[in-house]
């Protein structure tokens, strides 16, 4: 296993910050990457679709500017999140930006097309894609992506229903390349066993919700404070894919969580002029956020992932 170039040399932390629909925007992911691990966000958070150039601009200028002011700690990648379903309609214009910008990483969900990855690597940019099983994960690497990211059973938002021990195992017989796992990794500990199930990079989003910097709410970065696992449902009733969700959220907006029917994946809409009402009043999270007890800025949160992937390595060592 090893990394391309443009990781290896510049992650001070073995983590991709996953891209958070609403959550993610140039705050968050200037912090992320401005303290060693890599930023990311959905292109589709920047709305009206002439924000998403603003955004490149401010992120790539930022980070630019930090890596002069600090050489010996510079700045670690960012990544942009597309949404290759058809029914994003902003598809075309926000991959052209992806170019024009040469955004040295594009996170792909919801499909794999060729013809986004050969976009992506006309300017040397890698494309990893997220799966939830072994079949997904070679029709991906078949079609072009650089790398995987596994949502194993506990990820945020959707995630599959394997178990990270399982997906990983499969994926490993007889891929070699960028490996991320996804699934309810909240501290260092878990990074460290991410990496000792053989996966490169430990891939995390809920734990960012709780972070002055996210596009969250407050009630819903206290949610995330005070939940747990069992407060999280599994559910395909608000976009047609399932995911998981903070059960209290679900009966904020009248419904049971414990008996909710069924979603519709013909239904599932990411295009930029419908509202969407999950994510935005039904609030996705993983299952590893008993490991958050209080709202952290980003720098501080890593921080604490450092010093406990350390304690972790020494622990194992004696």
């Amino acid at each position: 296993m090893s990394l391309p170039a443009l990781l290896r040399n510049r992650l001070r932390l073995p983590v991709v910050g996953s891209p958070l629909f609403i959550i993610s925007n140039p705050d968050l992911v200037i912090a992320q990457c401005k303290s060693g691990i890599v930023g990311s966000f959905p292109s589709l958070n920047a709305r009206p679709k002439e924000l998403f150039e603003e955004w490149l601009i401010r992120i790539t200028t930022e980070l630019a500017e930090h890596d002069r002011l600090h050489p010996g700690e510079p700045s670690a990648p960012f990544a942009v999140n597309q949404i290759v379903h058809k029914s994003n309609d902003r598809l075309d214009h926000d991959l052209a930006l992806c170019v024009k910008y040469k955004v040295p990483i594009v996170i792909t969900s919801l499909g794999a097309r060729p013809e986004v990855n050969d976009a992506v690597h006309s300017y040397g940019g890698l494309v990893f894609h997220d799966v939830i099983n072994n079949t997904f994960a070679k029709k991906a690497i078949e079609k072009g992506a650089d790398g995987l990211i596994a949502v194993a059973c506990g990820a945020g938002g959707h995630a599959g229903i394997q178990s990270p021990f399982a997906l990983i195992q499969e994926i490993r017989e007889w891929f070699d390349g960028p490996l991320l796992l996804s699934g309810s990794i909240a501290t260092g500990r878990s990074i460290l066993a991410a990496r000792a199930m053989g996966a490169d990079l430990a891939y995390i989003g809920s734990a960012f919700i709780a972070t002055r910097e996210a596009n969250a709410v407050d009630d819903y970065k206290q949610m995330i404070v005070e939940s747990s696992a069992e407060d999280i449902v599994y559910s395909s009733l608000f976009t047609g894919v399932s995911g998981n969700y903070l059960k209290e959220s679900v009966r904020r907006n009248g419904l049971n969580p414990d008996d909710l029917p069924s979603g519709n994946v013909e239904a599932m809409n990411f295009g930029s002029n419908k509202p969407v009402k999950a994510w935005k009043e039904i609030w996705g999270c993983g299952q590893g956020i008993a490991a958050i007890k209080t709202v952290h800025a980003v720098d501080d949160l890593v921080k604490r992932f450092k010093q406990e992937y350390a304690d972790a390595l020494v622990v194992l060592a004696t």
